[in-house]
């Protein structure tokens, strides 16, 4: 079996540092916040190159937070695309806002600028793009038309970590091209934890302070509670574990971007649409994520499993078109990249520890099944 992930594999390359730093937490007695989370965090900063990193309990919370600090909540809109997990608009319903939907770039899959102006009203309060699958979404276009409505502009980049955009003649990273941004560092993710974990950044010292706050039931002192807020405090176990990993990051994103050159090439003669690179650009290829119709997507897809290759589709249902969003009045049709991406896509195992052979295995499996 080839799978989509293999957690263990990553484990046993870094084993020894990993299981010292788990047995250092251990001894120390600092579970929860305290020294090695603090730790993480001036290294997350740096390597972002923002002035705030702020560990939270996931990646959910951590966008959730970001709205709460900016004040976001019932009455206010939030713009979200509609091809994205679903945590993306979840926490815009969690502040007590509502997700409006904005469909997605045709080649890119991130949210389209120039779609976004039609979708804004005078409840709009922010944008929230997602860097999707790992690729920068068009922040130049979003920024601008944020900062023309005076709008917050709070990156979704669960997926992106360490993916970098070419922005005002600079070089930046997905965490630092927006007012605030949300990261998570579920095991699946190119920094993963071992369990949940999230993280905020930004270079706003008063949103950076809120939500701080709101991490830790809304006090600022301890006991004296401001606000209304949430338990949601990043492990120092998992921080020390994230904090091993992460020199090792843009080594790993190198490698996933060979796995998805090499990809690449061997399926430029098929009738199937690999990955694009909007110019300026770095996709750090969270998935490595093909486009093809129905018909032919369910025979790559079976000859996948016949190899014993794992694949998954992200996502196989919008989320505007999802049962918990029926309420806003939604139908087929709204959006119909969204909609007919979701028919098309199928991502293949593109971890940093797989091995030329099994690469071989997964080319030959598609190009058999979409020759």
């Amino acid at each position: 079996m080839i799978p989509p992930l293999d957690p263990t594999r990553q484990y046993q390359t870094l084993k020894a540092e990993l299981d010292a730093a788990a047995l250092e937490v251990l001894a120390s007695g600092h579970y929860i916040l305290g020294p090695a989370v603090e730790k993480f965090e001036a290294a997350a900063a740096a390597a972002l190159g923002v002035k705030h990193a702020i560990g939270v309990a996931n990646g959910t919370d951590a966008l959730l937070l970001a709205l709460r600090a900016h004040g976001i909540g019932p009455g206010d809109e939030v713009i979200v695309p509609p091809f994205t997990f679903i945590a993306t608009a979840e926490v815009v319903s969690l502040a007590g806002a509502t997700p409006v939907f904005c469909d997605i770039e045709e080649d890119t899959l991130c949210l389209d600028a120039a779609q976004l102006e039609a979708r804004i009203t005078e409840r709009t309060k922010a944008i929230a793009p997602v860097h999707l699958f790992g690729h920068p979404a068009d922040m130049q276009a979003i920024n601008a038309i944020a900062k023309k409505h005076g709008l917050l502009v709070l990156e979704d980049a669960a997926q992106a970590w360490g993916a970098t955009l070419e922005l005002d003649g600079q070089t930046k990273h997905c965490g630092a091209l927006g007012d605030i941004a949300g990261f998570s560092f579920y095991p699946t993710k190119n920094l993963g934890a071992c369990g949940e974990g999230g993280l905020i950044t930004t270079d706003n010292d008063d949103l950076a302070e809120k939500c701080r706050m709101l991490r830790t039931h809304g006090q600022r002192r301890r006991y004296i509670h401001d606000e209304v807020g949430y338990n949601s405090r990043l492990h120092a176990l998992q921080a020390a574990l994230l904090h091993v990993k992460l020199p090792h990051a843009d080594k790993w994103n190198d490698i996933r971007r060979a796995h998805a050159a090499r990809y690449n090439a061997a399926f430029a003669g098929l009738d199937l649409q690999t990955p694009v690179e909007r110019p300026g650009a770095r996709h750090v290829y969270h998935q490595y994520t093909l486009r093809v119709d129905a018909q032919r997507r369910e025979q790559i897809c079976n000859s996948l499993t016949e190899d014993k290759i794992g694949w998954a589709v992200y996502y196989p249902v919008p989320v505007h078109l999802q049962p918990v969003y029926e309420s806003l009045g939604y139908s087929e049709g709204d959006f119909p990249i969204s909609e007919r991406a979701a028919s098309q896509v199928v991502s293949l195992p593109i971890f940093p520890e797989l091995t030329d052979d099994e690469i071989e295995t997964i080319i030959a499996a598609v190009q058999r099944a979409a020759a």
